[in-house]
């Protein structure tokens, strides 16, 4: 049997309220300054101890296999974005542990990272050579990458980043995301974001990735991506894994416990 590109045995970490916790420098990148694991700060209220300590995902075990789709389904404040961090290399367990055979493209926070005080095309340089890109890599592709992020941020690209709208970075930052060539994918909420035009981009990119035999771990509520992606489904539950099956019967689970 082909070793898991994915594997957690133990995983938890453990939070404590009103406190910065150890990121890796990465973290800086993906998630603004100052907003670091607030799902953490803000999860489980009824678990904390009286030092404030208190722990958004403990003792999760599972394997992903390389080509894996997989969803990962809970409540507002379950652990879900804190396990792709987990995974993404961004925050350190406290106990148990997890490991990724290749690298990971992030699709988490789309603008986090660029600089409001530098160009469009400036930040494009910046973000890409943080996930990994090569200089050479990014001027090959720069016309390439640009297009994909829409007619009104190729008009902007030589334009400060401060002046551009919410839409227009999330647009430039999947743009450079979706060009890594990593195996594995990690998205948050992503197709949330963004018009009817910017979602069908988002749709049509994600399935060539599939296509291409990439591993996906997809946190959602709409059930509509979660079936359309993701054929297995991991249930959290107050930080606890309590359902690995299909992407169904974790569907089930999250209704059983919220109902409709």
């Amino acid at each position: 049997m082909a070793e898991p590109i994915i594997s957690a045995e133990g995983l938890g970490i453990r939070f404590v309220r009103n406190r910065r916790r150890q990121l890796r420098l990465r973290e800086f990148f993906i998630r603004p300054p100052g907003r670091a694991a607030d799902e953490g700060r803000s999860a489980d209220k009824g678990r904390s101890a009286d030092d404030g300590r208190f722990w958004p995902l403990r003792d999760v075990s599972f394997d992903v296999a390389a080509g894996e789709t997989v969803g990962v389904v809970g409540r507002n404040g379950t652990g879900k974005s804190t396990l792709l961090r987990l995974i993404a290399g961004v925050l350190i367990p406290d106990e148990g542990s997890i490991r990724v055979r290749g690298d990971v493209a992030p699709l988490l926070e789309l603008s986090a990272g660029f600089s409001n005080d530098l160009t469009g095309r400036e930040n494009l340089y910046l973000v890409g050579g943080l996930h990994g890109l090569s200089h050479g890599y990014l001027r090959r592709h720069f016309d390439e990458i640009v297009s994909f992020a829409g007619e009104q941020v190729e008009r902007s690209i030589d334009t400060v980043v401060r002046h551009y709208s919410s839409g227009m970075k999330v647009r430039l930052g999947f743009a450079i995301i979706a060009h890594l060539p990593h195996p594995v994918l990690l998205m948050d909420e992503v197709t949330a974001v963004g018009d009817a035009e910017f979602r069908k981009k988002c749709y049509a990119t994600i399935d060539r990735l599939l296509r291409e035999g990439r591993t996906l771990v997809l946190v959602s509520h709409n059930e509509k991506d979660l079936t359309r992606f993701c054929r297995r489904g991991l249930y959290l539950d107050a930080g606890r894994l309590t359902v690995d099956g299909t992407i169904a019967e974790a569907i089930d689970a999250y209704h059983t416990a919220v109902p409709r």
